[in-house]
C-alpha cells in the first residue's frame, strides 16, 4: 500500500495534477539540496517523491492558488 493514500492528500490539495505538480517539485529540490521539513526519522519514505507527498500531508508545503 502506499503512504501517504491518494484520499488523504487530496484533502490538502484540490486536484490530482495539481498535487503531481507540486511533489514533483518538492521532490527535485530534495535531491539537490538535501534539505527536508521534518527530521530524517520522521519520515515513512526513504525516496524524495514519497518524502515530498508525506510534506503535503503535514501541511509543510504552502500551496498557492
Amino acid at each position: 500500500m502506499i503512504y501517504p493514500s491518494i484520499d488523504k492528500l487530496l484533502l490538502h490539495v484540490d486536484s490530482k495534477y495539481r498535487l503531481v505538480h507540486i511533489a514533483a517539485q518538492r521532490s527535485n529540490e530534495i535531491k539537490e539540496t538535501g534539505h527536508l521539513q521534518m527530521n530524517k526519522d520522521e519520515y515513512i519514505s526513504s525516496k524524495p517523491i514519497g518524502k515530498a507527498l508525506e510534506e503535503v500531508e503535514k501541511d509543510l508545503i504552502i500551496i498557492k492558488y
